[in-house]
């Protein structure tokens, strides 16, 4: 007997692609929020379609979550969220279902912090394209498909996306993961004990840090010097009184990879209540990143809850 017998729905069917859907969305909005909201539609749009006419339900989903999220992008509200400078992706613990597929060097590097940031240069298509190519392996003619476009079209704006995040990527090949872990342990040690002049020696000479002033600010707060970038490291790392009131307590801080990227968070009573992530190039950090808006936290302090335990780097900060 087919197992949707009595779903009028057809749920299991949809419940299939729903990791894939996810991440599909994840990788074109950023967000983990705006992602399930995203999954959330087109499972209203599957309910109301006449499923006996749906071939291939796979097909039908992915266009239907690709042009969910290009209205997404085009939206007058997307585009003022995303202008003001108060724009990060949201970080994802690894592990997460949304981050997949990742069996690829190009699907890691798709849903990485580092080009996720880079694909807000790109239109809505050119994203589109990029992220259904390179991290699902949809060929031009099944992009066009989904996208309503010629297969032409799909791949000028490959070209473009493409030529674009390459002129503007930092990044080479994936860094050995002791050795990420081991050029982060020394930035913690250095920033925490006030040594300026290691924390200068870990960073590129062009490397840039930002931050989201924990959501209290409407703008990035951005650094582009390594002397600038390590003064305000001495001063963010040095815990206060002050600083644990905000965070809710004394934090562990902890060890972990978002989004492939090595970070540290800080967790007071087992809540994650800040991240900071590192891009690492040419054994150097190249990019600092700090997330503390408890928007952009809440899947990430969500998947640390469930997540084993492990020794911190710091029990007390």
């Amino acid at each position: 007997m087919d197992s949707n017998a009595h779903d009028p729905f057809d749920t299991a069917r949809f419940e299939v692609s729903r990791d894939r859907l996810a991440s599909l969305a994840y990788r074109l909005l950023g967000s983990a929020a705006d992602a399930e909201d995203a999954v959330q539609d087109a499972f209203l749009h599957w309910q109301a379609a006449d499923r006996q006419r749906i071939r291939v339900p796979e097909a039908w989903l992915t266009k239907v979550v690709s042009n969910l999220c290009l209205d997404r992008l085009r939206s007058a509200q997307a585009r003022r969220e995303r202008t003001v400078g108060g724009w990060l992706p949201e970080p994802l613990l690894d592990g997460d279902p949304m981050l997949g597929p990742a069996a690829t060097f190009e699907q890691r590097e798709s849903v990485s912090l580092a080009v996720l940031t880079l694909m807000e240069r790109l239109s809505p298509l050119e994203r589109a394209v990029y992220i259904l190519r390179e991290a699902f392996s949809y060929n031009h003619a099944e992009i066009a498909e989904i996208l309503d476009i010629t297969e032409s079209a799909s791949q000028q704006h490959l070209h473009r996306a493409r030529r674009r995040i390459t002129a503007a990527r930092r990044g080479g090949a994936e860094v050995d993961p002791a050795t990420a872990r081991r050029i982060v342990e020394e930035f913690l040690a250095a920033a925490t004990s006030g040594r300026t002049e290691r924390l200068v020696a870990l960073l590129t000479d062009d490397a840039t840090a930002i931050s989201d002033g924990a959501g209290l600010t409407e703008k990035l707060l951005r650094y582009d010097t390594p002397q600038r970038i390590a003064s305000i490291a001495r001063a963010g790392f040095t815990s206060t009184p002050a600083k644990q009131r905000l965070a809710g307590g004394v934090s562990a801080v902890h060890y972990a990879l978002l989004n492939g990227a090595p970070a540290i968070l800080f967790v007071p009573d087992g809540k994650v209540v800040g991240a900071v992530t590192f891009d690492i190039t040419g054994g150097k950090i190249a990019t600092v990143r700090g997330i503390a808006a408890p928007a952009r936290l809440v899947r990430l302090a969500e998947a640390w809850r469930q997540h084993g335990p492990d020794t911190p780097l710091i029990a007390q900060w």
